[in-house]
């Protein structure tokens, strides 16, 4: 089950000098089972025929994945990693913004599944992923 005794401005925070603040990806809900976020359709994330890139939309499925996966567990004691992510894109978004939510579809010792799915500004359904994570204890890393 995800902490949510973390603000959204303390967990956007963490995103300073990565990949996620240079996507522009912002989280704008978590919940005790998800996590919502969004990232915007421009110049950061398109593909050379100007239409949001299919690793923008993975690399957007992996960060509230593993951002969830993070609100799961003690970081003093486990880290965890991505070790399987799988997308399918099902609509092309040249400019706007797409929203993400990532669900927590299995919480275990070892590993957490993520389902998500990226909508556009209308609702409609841009890409469908999956994301397997998994929890190690730090001294096995």
């Amino acid at each position: 089950m995800i902490n949510t005794n973390v603000t959204l401005q303390q967990f956007n925070a963490l995103n300073k000098n990565t990949l996620m603040e240079h996507l522009g990806i912002e989280y704008t809900e978590i919940g005790k089972d998800y996590i919502k976020g969004k990232m915007p359709v421009d110049h950061r994330t398109h593909q050379p025929m100007g239409l949001l890139h299919g690793g923008a939309s993975v690399a957007f499925i992996e960060s509230l994945g593993s951002a969830g996966s993070a609100l799961c567990i003690d970081l003093s004691k486990t880290n965890i990693v991505g070790i399987e992510v799988n997308a399918n894109h099902l609509k092309s978004v040249k400019t706007g913004y797409v929203y993400c939510t990532a669900k927590l579809i299995h919480e275990g010792k070892t590993t957490h599944l993520w389902e998500a799915k990226i909508v556009n500004e209308s609702n409609e359904l841009v890409c469908v992923g999956r994301l397997t994570v998994l929890v190690k204890h730090k001294n096995n890393i």
